[in-house]
């Protein structure tokens, strides 16, 4: 049978471009359909905004600091110069990704993309129906909002980099990634914060010492928080939104803010009318080859819901294209994956947290606590934590965890030591580098504690 394309991409973030580029790279006739910006949530509105403005945040911390140094420092903020200068810089990324898909004769769409069948989309603006012997779905996810009265009235991450000017105060409910990061922001920018979670400790998932840790680190940057409680409804109060809240508390707020969670962006895209099997929360199954359960169908990144990470949607786009089109099949481990926390203070971790390794068999905990060399000259007493968990006597690194200055860039280059099963003697043998914070990995002498038979002593 006889298609206008080989393969049709549905959504030109992440994972979707690089898939488009790696296909055509091989010789397929590929085109992309995208609604709204090359690049995605990543570069448009996610990680690299997200980064750009937690950087923005941290000038304060350096001037607070700063006079311990010699300097003396009279500092004021614009927002809107902030805004702009975002933007030049995601425009700039985007001109780059739309190049990237342009070189190997990808053909860009602008419009929205409705699936018709096992091989068929239709785009909506254009009104025309498209073939392709092969559909690639990634068209990541969007910001979870609560059904609650007067849930318009809030922002999510979406609007928050794009706002007319900062609010006096802010309401943050979540205490994931986005929710912390964004907490991190907007204190930093002397916008007066809460942040509001139903759990009883932010960054659920993660070990405990990196909870806690950030949790103390949120509070000494005057960021207040309230646990065990939710967002009930909210309503107009002149300039302000009042939030009530699920204690029957009240308060009003500048601007309030959902960060709960994120949802596949699959609602109206037509999956049901190919037989493409979906969950209750959007969420696309898919095989270790990122098929879906129409052979045809294919879908990466966070509409699969494996790994909401940047760098996975690559990966797994990357690795479809070499699957399907150049005869070399491979599949993304997800067991292994290094992640970062922008928020202040950072955190970076990869493998098994305390709680996680000690179901799998003994295992020691090496933790060191000390104070940021960069603060030793200031009053601040915030602590830096590194911990290295370990098969006992000296074995298998299970899990390393840091929270701190540069712990994503710490993390990263773990990773792959990690990832090659190197062992607690290993690190041992490296020479350690001073003076930096890195090098308390490679001299632990002796546990902090340990577990034996499923028990801490």
């Amino acid at each position: 049978m006889s298609y206008d394309y080989d393969l049709l991409v549905i959504g030109a973030g992440s994972g979707g471009v690089r898939a488009a580029r790696m296909a055509a790279t091989y010789g397929a006739k590929v085109a992309v359909i995208e609604e709204f910006r090359v690049g995605g949530t990543c570069v448009i509105r996610g990680c690299v905004p997200k980064k750009l403005y937690v950087y923005a945040s941290r000038f304060k911390d350096q001037f607070d600091i700063a006079s311990s140094f010699g300097w003396q420092v009279d500092a004021s903020f614009d927002w809107p110069a902030l805004v702009a200068a975002k933007e030049r810089e995601i425009t700039r990324l985007e001109h780059a990704y739309t190049s990237n898909l342009e070189k190997p004769g990808v053909e860009i769409i602008r419009d929205r993309g409705v699936v018709t069948g096992t091989n068929s989309v239709r785009l909506v603006a254009g009104n025309r129906e498209l073939t392709a012997e092969r559909i690639l779905i990634a068209t990541g996810a969007r910001p979870f909002i609560p059904e609650i009265p007067g849930a318009e009235l809030a922002i999510t991450s979406n609007e928050a980099f794009d706002l007319p000017a900062l609010p006096r105060s802010i309401l943050i409910e979540g205490g994931g990634y986005v929710a912390v990061e964004f907490a991190t922001i907007f204190a930093g920018l002397g916008v007066d914060t809460t942040l509001i979670y139903r759990g009883d400790c932010v960054l659920r998932g993660f070990d405990e010492d990196m909870r806690r840790g950030l949790e103390a680190g949120l509070i000494d940057r005057g960021i207040r928080l309230i646990y065990q409680t939710s967002i009930t409804a909210l309503s107009e109060a002149g300039d302000d939104v009042r939030a009530t809240f699920s204690d029957g508390v009240s308060a009003p707020y500048g601007a309030v803010m959902f960060a709960t969670g994120r949802r596949p962006n699959v609602d109206g895209l037509g999956l049901e009318s190919a037989g493409v099997k979906v969950n209750d929360f959007g969420v696309i199954a898919v095989d270790k080859f990122s098929q879906t359960s129409v052979p045809s169908i294919y879908a990466v990144g966070d509409v699969t819901g494996r790994a909401q990470l940047t760098p996975v949607a690559i990966r797994e786009g990357w690795y479809f294209a070499e699957t399907v089109y150049n005869n070399n099949p491979l599949w993304v481990d997800h067991s292994l994956i290094p992640t970062a926390v922008f928020a202040e203070p950072e955190i970076g971790t990869v493998g098994l947290t305390e709680h996680e390794a000690a179901t799998h068999g003994d295992i020691d905990v090496y933790v060191a606590r000390f104070r940021p060399m960069q603060n030793t000259l200031s009053t601040r007493t915030e602590r830096m934590v590194l911990k290295l968990i370990t098969e006992k006597d000296g074995g298998k690194v299970l899990g390393v965890h840091i929270l701190g200055p540069s712990a994503a860039e710490m993390i990263q280059l773990v990773a792959i030591a990690v990832g090659m099963s190197a062992t607690k003697a290993d690190f041992d043998r490296t020479i350690a580098l001073h003076p930096s914070a890195a090098e308390e990995l490679v001299t632990f002498k002796s546990p902090s504690h340990i577990y034996r038979n499923g028990h801490k002593v």
